[in-house]
């Protein structure tokens, strides 16, 4: 067997390829974990990893950054030999909090309507995002598209403005014509939307950014009556997640599925709330259903190196042996500033999987690009997880096999000493080391 390494010990040695034979040896202090891999237990088949082109993160990489930087930095992202081999991306339809200025895709004067949408252009999207969706597609051609609104044109809600309000019932038929529109655009772009979302983070409504209440009754109607009708009507096949919201609230989801069991295809989870245990919870009520984890972001509230890095480590690893295809963080990029942000938005907190200073054009690589280079670098599409187990729950661990039959697994040590680790297949023992506290693994076998 072959046999590739890439390790995280510390915020200067992160994601670092070594051979075996630099792995520290057990010390005497260590426990020797066993780590079991069995590929006879198959579970759910990968998408793959990835984050978003927001706004701010496509102007700030294809704008800001001189294109040596932009092709380096894509190529990173990107290409699986060259790069860490991001496959999943979620865009979200319009703006977020993450844009430059407030937009949908049917912006109109106060009062006015469009219900045949015969303003409908995607044309902002063109400036940046698409640019880098091209890029990225001709890098990686696995890449799998999501999208998910944070709000629909202010038109078509109580408020009038895409910040706050809900969809007006009369406008249901309308806004999943606009659904169909912007996949149909994309497509003309040579661009397949694989799924989508009827809104992001439905159960919460900001006053400083887009976003809307869809609640599970008003998302029932919208999908089984209208989203669904819309997209079989034009002989599109793109999938619908519900939900797109955090862990905390399952009965949600619970009551679309139950209700609009044939009209969607899975569910999407965020991290800012709740357990990863809801995404098991809700997939054996509902096996036949995907599960899909399309955001969360780091950022200022966890402040310390380790712990972020740990927090992405420890989460990811649980969010993937909780069923989940995907594994998506949030920005592709932010500024020096966490932003760019929409006007009124205030201090931003988050981080972007790397940051783009606006005066500098330093471009620097954030933990959560190495976080996530430990398991996209080596879990590929079209990868099954494998069971995996430990003998020390301390040693945190999720095991795939990937297409080509190469395997992968990520190891975490969450205590706070040195473990002794026996990594086997089934019973037969392929390597052992120590792994330091807070550090995580990666160790890829490929068969000769």
């Amino acid at each position: 067997m072959n046999i590739t390494i890439y390790h995280s010990s510390g915020e200067a040695a992160l994601f670092v390829q070594k051979k075996v034979e630099q792995l520290t040896p057990f010390c005497t202090n260590s426990t020797c974990n066993r780590v079991i891999v069995d590929e006879d237990k198959l579970y759910q088949t990968m998408d793959g990893f990835g984050a978003s082109f927001t706004d701010s993160a496509a102007y700030l990489i294809h704008q800001v950054l001189e294109p040596e930087q932009r092709a380096s930095l894509m190529r990173k992202l990107f290409d699986p030999e060259e790069g860490i081999g991001l496959s999943v991306l979620r865009n979200p339809m319009g703006a977020s909090d993450y844009a430059r200025e407030i937009y949908s895709y049917n912006d109109l004067a106060e009062g006015q309507t469009d219900l045949e949408l015969a303003n409908f252009s995607i044309a902002h999207d063109e400036e940046d995002i698409i640019p880098l969706l091209a890029e990225a597609i001709s890098l990686n051609p696995e890449i799998k598209l999501m999208a998910s609104p944070w709000s629909p044109p202010g038109w078509m809600k109580t408020s009038g403005s895409m910040i706050g309000g809900v969809l007006k019932p009369e406008y249901y038929a309308v806004y999943a014509e606009y659904f169909v529109r912007y996949i149909q655009a994309y497509a003309e772009k040579g661009m397949n939307i694989y799924a989508i979302t009827p809104q992001n983070e439905a159960l919460y409504s900001p006053g400083h950014y887009p976003g809307m209440l869809m609640l599970p009754e008003e998302q029932i109607e919208f999908i089984k009556y209208h989203l669904k009708p819309a997209l079989l009507k034009h002989n599109l096949h793109t999938k619908i997640f519900c939900y797109d919201h955090n862990w905390d609230e399952p009965d949600f989801p619970r009551a679309v599925l139950e209700q609009a069991y044939d009209e969607v295809d899975g569910i999407a989870w965020h991290w800012y709330g709740g357990d990863p245990s809801a995404q098991s919870e809700l997939f054996e009520a509902f096996p036949n259903k995907e599960v899909h984890f399309t955001e969360g972001s780091g950022g200022e509230w966890i402040p310390p190196f380790e712990e972020a890095f740990s927090n992405v480590m420890r989460t990811g690893i649980e969010i993937l042996r909780n069923h989940s295809q995907s594994f998506i963080l949030w920005n592709m990029a932010l500024d020096e500033q966490n932003g760019p942000t929409v006007p009124g938005f205030g201090k931003s907190t988050c981080r972007g999987v790397v940051t783009i200073n606006q005066q500098t054009k330093a471009l620097t690589y954030t933990l959560d690009y190495y976080a996530l280079a430990h398991f996209s670098k080596c879990v590929r599409p079209g990868a099954r997880r494998l069971g995996a187990s430990a003998a020390n729950a301390c040693i945190r661990t999720v095991a795939f096999k990937n297409p080509d039959q190469s395997l992968a697994i990520v190891m975490f040590n969450d205590s706070e000493v040195e473990e002794g680790i026996t990594l086997a297949l089934k019973e037969q023992a392929i390597l052992s080391f120590a792994l330091e506290p807070k550090s995580a693994i990666t160790i890829f076998l490929k068969r000769k």
